[in-house]
């Protein structure tokens, strides 16, 4: 019978000491580990998603911390798993021969001018709903967005899908795997805007009505 594995005293209180003494921490990401691999609460929507929330909420709660000059034109709110996007709208110059500088001018002052503001507001809404906030400015026909987050989005995809994303590679539309599956992404949204605009709505209604039902527990 072999003796039990001991770790040479060199490496004892290393970095692997707890695993191999059965600390029970295990390697981060791993099956008993608190990381975020396939094993770990970071799979999926794990106990470290945020909950999530009602849009009507958002818009409320924002309509209500932003500042008066900031609301004229209901802000622009995109919300998902990761983000809130605020796009505000800023008036726009009159009497200006390029109006496209002169929008792009009037929003940079106005991503400056806010900036303190802005932080202060998107810490508060981080607190409530535990997403980070972007921000974003209307000028006329100029719309900016400052910055956001790029949010990975892990999937499994089978070999006749994976082909799609090989031959847009291969033809040179884009340079990875990751970057055609951002091109398909965004093709789909473009193509397909008002069947996701239904889609958003018809789960939004499913939303209300389960917010009106019975409070368990």
């Amino acid at each position: 019978m072999r003796p039990p594995f001991t770790p040479h005293p060199h490496h004892r209180g290393g970095p692997f000491a707890d695993a191999f003494a059965g600390g029970g921490r295990g390697f981060p990401g791993r099956g008993g580990g608190r990381g975020r691999g396939p094993g770990g609460p970071g799979r999926g929507r794990g106990a470290d998603a945020p909950p999530p929330v009602d849009r009507a909420e958002v818009a409320g709660w924002f309509a209500g911390r932003l500042p008066d000059a900031w609301t004229a034109v209901a802000p622009d709110l995109t919300v998902d798993r990761d983000e809130i996007t605020v796009v505000v709208t800023v008036p726009a110059p009159d009497g200006t021969e390029d109006a496209a500088a002169a929008a792009a001018g009037r929003i940079a002052r106005f991503r400056e001018d806010t900036r303190a503001q802005r932080v202060e507001i998107a810490a508060a809404a981080q607190d409530r709903f535990g997403r980070t906030v972007s921000w974003g400015a209307t000028c006329g026909d100029v719309t900016e967005l400052f910055t956001t987050v790029s949010a990975p989005v892990m999937t499994r995809l089978r070999q006749s899908e994976r082909l799609v994303l090989d031959t847009l590679v291969d033809a040179g539309v884009a340079r990875s795997r990751s970057d055609a599956l951002v091109w398909s992404v965004r093709l789909v949204g473009q193509h397909a805007d008002e069947w996701l605009t239904q889609l958003r709505a018809a789960m939004a209604s499913v939303e209300e009505v389960r917010a009106q039902g019975p409070q368990l527990g």
